[in-house]
């Protein structure tokens, strides 16, 4: 399949270097975003999830109704929506979109987070729980007979599921994370895995675990590899970095200052993916041709926050290092939400585009 473009969802103006306190949903800013990015050609946006933020669905709903080719991504936590409610809602969004409805499961990576809505099992169970919730949705969606389940953390009689996907059998599942169970569940389960960025090398070593774990699993196919990147791009060299280094200083204001969603003093993050990048930042700023890793250190690591920085063939060219890897989909956000998605779209996704163009067709490489 063809490199695809990912974005994430913004539901207002603010942003990581001037956030706005307590946000409501702005639909016109949303509204804008979302067809800019259909007009830019990006293949997907994720609506993401948090226990204090905006009900993902109906966010996504909203986001399919305004656009015409922009794919949904829901991010879902097993732990706050039951399994057989969840296959309706997914199959009804995929109906609605025509057929453009895709789930990413979060088992959870903060244990105080996760007991902010009620959800008190350890890591090793959420992964449990989630390779039995992705059994369950896969059942549902194949068929519309009716069926029971006894399984250790979901039991029911009798389910029959009438809302069936467009295609009639399936919505792509995605999975992330770095641990073993991840890759383990992800591997077997999914048809999309997503990475956070990581130099070439860790990538790669990602790569042929969730590829030995799909193996493993008796499978024929793999899972689309998914990896994501905050790119930093200007004119220049130069003016890349003085760019870069401003938002750092930006990030490290708000977070000094308790502004934004990150405390002064934030605990070492649980989740084996922030570990991971707190590790690699420990060994340099610069990975690679242009990962740069200080915004991991200022962000602590919370989300996705290892940044390319550079010129506009910088970064194409550092995206096409990770698609020469096996990413399928690359997923690019900026920090001036609305620009940068903008920019993207003018800029990277056509150049990217263009030589993968080039290289199907046998006429690059010739300089």
């Amino acid at each position: 399949m063809p490199t695809e473009f990912i974005s994430l969802t913004f539901p207002n103006p603010s942003t990581e270097l001037n956030p706005l306190p307590n946000p409501a949903i702005d639909p016109d800013f949303l509204t804008r975003y979302a067809r800019n990015l259909d007009d830019y050609e990006f293949n997907y946006t994720l609506v993401p999830y948090d226990s204090s933020y905006f009900d993902p669905f109906t966010t996504g709903a909203t986001i399919a109704a305004v656009t015409k080719n922009l794919k949904i991504i829901i991010a879902l936590r097993p732990n706050t929506l039951y399994p057989t409610v969840a296959a309706k809602a997914l199959a009804t969004l995929d109906q609605l979109s025509r057929g453009r409805a895709v789930v990413h499961f979060i088992a959870g990576g903060s244990d105080v987070d996760q007991a902010r809505e009620g959800d008190f099992l350890n890591k090793d169970e959420r992964y449990a729980r989630l390779e039995e919730y992705i059994k369950i949705l896969k059942r549902a969606w194949q068929s519309a007979d009716p069926f029971d389940w006894d399984g250790k953390y979901y039991q029911f009689k009798g389910f029959s599921n009438r809302v069936r996907p467009v295609n009639g059998t399936s919505i792509p599942i995605s999975v992330g994370g770095s641990s073993d169970e991840a890759y383990r569940i992800g591997g077997s389960l999914a048809d999309i895995f997503g990475l956070w960025g990581e130099p070439l090398k860790e990538t790669k070593e990602q790569i042929d675990r969730i590829y030995a774990e799909a193996e493993k699993a008796g499978r024929t196919d793999r899972p689309r590899i998914w990896v994501t990147f905050r790119p930093i791009v200007a004119e220049t060299e130069e003016l890349a970095w003085a760019k870069a280094h401003r938002i750092l200083d930006a990030l490290n204001a708000n977070r000094d200052g308790a502004k934004g969603r990150l405390p002064p003093g934030d605990a070492a993050p649980q989740n084996k993916g922030s570990q991971r990048l707190l590790d690699i930042a420990k060994r340099g700023e610069v990975q690679d041709r242009a990962l740069w890793y200080p915004t991991v250190t200022a962000t602590n690591a919370r989300g996705a926050s290892t940044a390319l920085v550079g010129s506009v063939q910088t970064i194409v060219d550092s995206l096409l290092d990770y698609v020469d890897l096996g990413a399928e989909l690359i997923s690019i956000r900026g920090y001036d939400n609305l620009n940068d998605a903008i920019d993207y779209g003018r800029y990277i996704l056509p150049k990217v585009r263009e030589v993968l163009k080039e290289r199907e067709n046998g006429t690059n490489g010739a300089k």
